[in-house]
């Protein structure tokens, strides 16, 4: 039998969000109707202008920070610190908005009561979810199909980080410390049909025997007729961890890799470019207002040269030079081209401050100005280390069909790359982007940047 109710991930992250607005819906409600709240009257013609403008704001900051992170909505300490930024800048930012939110309250205490009114409810909503809501029982729940090599890692993630109900694997060999093993030579799939609660089948065909995959087709439609979804181990891992796997990369991986409609929609791009201009405008405008504090930074902890040029690799494969604020010793690369890393010993005191702050970038906008960047793509690399990518990593100039970016997706999601199979690991992530690019994904990217640079993580 299958269970009736289970919420996949992206389920349960709209749902977060439906019940984290409804909540704070109903905090100003009670607040209103029951005590002295008078901030937000529910009787006024623009209480619906009001909300809405309260609801995209909380969605925003609660984007930014990681309110809506599964794993952080499963922590107490972790939720109750990000409601609590979140609610703190949706007030702020709220309450001076000009024209589209009420009038600023004569009596400042209802600024307060506007903060605990939007606060507690989420509070107390969110730790329901984590008592009753969040369990296993209103998971998927999933078999895996395959030789052990191929599904070892996404078998240790679902059951190590709960993010289904792994009920069962069929395998050749047992995976050590999970559970659920079943002799894929010596056991029937369909006889989990019977005893299981099955919602989804994982399936990896690689490295199985041809009539192995002939009897497991005829099992499988038994799977099929009983409503249970199946899915590719390729598919299964590319919605778990945002990129796409290895296997892509293959003599046939044009079935797999397709570009994103979007990389030719003029109206995406028209908009993309115009996004580019207008926030390159403003970030040169601040950079030219923090100048002054900068070059003081520079001086005593940098001792040299602000500004520092370097040829990358941009659209097409073309070259261009690119803008940076120095963030390492003088003569850094005196010995060659070397990868950047985490706590390389070559960048100044003030360069570890630029670089965290991704402060060191903002010269980009320049670049981003000429129209050889955007906000948001794949990092462009340096020629020395694109050649020998190319050589060792099948594809790896696909990434270069789009124009690179000051940000993009291997960048929020993944540390510096200081090895071959780092490199390859964050063009997966690359790939992904371009096969998936659209105007969400874009926010979302915006939103993750914004949160390592507010949270220091460089």
């Amino acid at each position: 039998m299958n269970k009736k109710y289970n919420f996949n991930i992206s389920e349960r992250k709209f749902f977060l969000r439906l019940i984290d607005v409804f909540a704070i819906i109903l905090g100003l409600f009670v607040s209103f109707e029951f005590f002295k709240f008078s901030y937000l009257s529910f009787y006024n013609a623009y209480i619906f202008r009001w909300l809405l403008l309260l609801a995209a704001y909380y969605l925003i900051f609660g984007e930014i920070f990681q309110l809506f992170n599964l794993k952080i909505s499963n922590n107490r300490y972790l939720v109750i610190r990000s409601i609590v930024v979140t609610t703190f800048a949706t007030v702020v930012f709220y309450i001076f908005t000009p024209y589209i939110s009420p009038v600023l309250p004569t009596n400042r205490l209802q600024i307060v009561y506007f903060f605990l009114a939007i606060t507690v409810p989420v509070i107390i909503w969110r730790f329901i979810y984590i008592a009753f809501v969040f369990s296993p029982k209103y998971f998927k729940t999933i078999i895996f199909v395959g030789k052990k090599e191929r599904i070892e890692e996404m078998v240790r993630a679902v059951y190590e980080d709960h993010i289904h109900n792994l009920i069962a694997y069929y395998t050749d060999k047992k995976i050590e410390g999970v559970p659920g093993f079943k002799n894929l030579a010596t056991t029937k799939i369909s006889d989990s049909l019977n005893c299981l609660p099955v919602n989804e089948l994982v399936i990896s065909r690689i490295g199985l025997e041809k009539d192995f995959i002939n009897n497991l087709n005829k099992e499988l439609i038994l799977f099929f007729k009983k409503g249970i979804n199946i899915v590719s181990y390729s598919n299964f891992y590319e919605e778990i961890n945002n990129r796409v796997p290895k296997d892509y990369l293959a003599a046939n991986f044009y079935e797999y890799l397709n570009f994103s409609k979007n990389n030719t929609s003029r109206l995406y791009l028209f908009g993309l470019r115009f996004v580019d201009i207008l926030v390159a405008v403003f970030g040169l405008f601040v950079f030219l207002c923090l100048s002054p504090l900068i070059s003081i930074g520079n001086l005593f902890g940098n001792r040299g040269p602000l500004f520092y040029t370097q040829t990358r690799v941009g659209q097409n494969g073309n070259c261009f030079k690119i803008f940076k604020l120095r963030s390492m010793v003088q003569n850094a690369e005196r010995n060659g081209a070397v990868w950047a890393q985490q706590n390389d010993n070559r960048i100044t005191t003030f360069g570890k401050f630029l670089r965290n702050t991704r402060v060191d970038e903002v010269p980009q906008f320049f670049n981003i100005l000429k129209g050889e960047m955007s906000i948001i793509g794949p990092r462009p690399e340096r020629p020395e280390f694109v050649k020998d990518l190319e050589e060792k990593i099948p594809f790896y100039t696909i990434r270069h069909v789009v124009r690179p970016g000051l940000t993009g997706w291997a960048q929020v999601n993944y540390p510096y790359a200081k090895t071959i199979a780092e490199q390859e690991t964050k063009l997966m992530y690359d790939l992904y982007y371009i096969k998936e690019r659209n105007t969400f994904l874009d926010f979302k990217i915006l939103m993750k940047t914004i949160t390592i640079v507010l949270f220091y993580k460089g």
